[in-house]
């Protein structure tokens, strides 16, 4: 079928687009800096900092990588970050999740400058997308499924939008931008989480269905309207019970659901590409700001 979502070529539209802007910076003597944190060893999170790092690599990002023992308390972490703040070298900085037990992640968050919080997860940065301000930063994920409806010519307008997932990183965020005044979004948005009722029933009247609930393949055919969009934000990894062989599947049962579906994201290929050029695009966006 001819009905996906491909976000790997749409990553590379965008990242075309931020390498111009650092051309832009560069002729002014500026280049961007990206800093990574990173706590602990956990698997996941560094094949996660080392895509983000190669990525800022062939765009001209300066970009390193702190990583920290396992054993680093929540204050230690603290003086990192204020640090870093007053670093000129870096305009954005990320503290990859997640963190190891103890540490409180909505605190260190909260302690990025708002300036340089190219993750988008400081209140300020929240509160900003909330009211429809544009000066603050979106966070990655969101922003990337944003792009993806808009570069796929999915139409927003009007449009019935269906949610997954209350989670502070894809789903509050991602209703405030799709509920925002604008031709971008517009949408008459739902959340959907854990205590709803008949989930199926408000799946099945989405226009655009975005699963981000964190659970292998939840969504089914018989959810789906024919012809919605349906974009899978969920990245489980699920074991064959027979092999023990494990395997990364989505939150959509992709199998069932793509005949159905008008269009559908792969995954992977999908929604990850985008998240790795939003915070390209975000970096740039806080030094063009840091520097101006």
């Amino acid at each position: 079928m001819t009905n996906l979502i491909d976000g790997r070529a749409f990553a590379r539209q965008v990242h075309t687009e931020t390498a111009s802007r650092i051309g832009d910076l560069a002729r002014r003597g500026v280049q961007p800096g990206l800093l990574f944190i990173r706590v602990g060893e956990d698997p996941a999170s560094q094949v996660y900092v080392g895509m983000k790092e190669k990525k800022a690599a062939e765009l001209g990002i300066h970009s390193e990588t702190l990583v920290l023992p396992q054993s680093t308390s929540e204050q230690s972490l603290l003086e990192l970050i204020k640090a870093a703040n007053h670093d000129s070298r870096w305009h954005g900085i990320l503290v990859q999740a997640p963190l190891p037990r103890g540490i409180d992640a909505a605190r260190v968050f909260s302690q990025v400058d708002p300036r340089k919080d190219v993750d988008g997860f400081h209140p300020l940065n929240a509160g900003r997308l909330l009211l429809g301000e544009t000066d603050g930063f979106t966070p990655c994920t969101p922003a990337g499924v944003q792009e993806l409806l808009v570069r796929s010519g999915t139409p927003t307008e009007g449009a019935e939008v269906v949610i997954l997932g209350r989670g502070n990183i894809v789903g509050k965020p991602l209703a405030s931008l799709l509920m925002q005044r604008g031709t971008r979004a517009n949408g008459t948005v739902t959340i959907v989480h854990s205590a709803s009722r008949d989930i199926e029933s408000h799946c099945r009247r989405a226009d655009i269905l975005v699963a981000a609930m964190g659970a292998p393949e939840f969504v089914r055919g018989s959810m789906v309207k024919p012809g919605a969009v349906v974009i899978d934000v969920g990245v489980n990894r699920v074991s064959d019970s027979m092999t023990g062989i494990s395997r990364l599947v989505g939150d959509v049962a992709f199998a069932e659901v793509q005949p159905i579906a008008g269009k559908i994201t792969p995954n992977p290929g999908g929604v990850g590409p985008m998240t790795i050029a939003m915070l390209m695009a975000n970096t740039v966006k806080a030094a063009e700001l840091l520097s101006a």
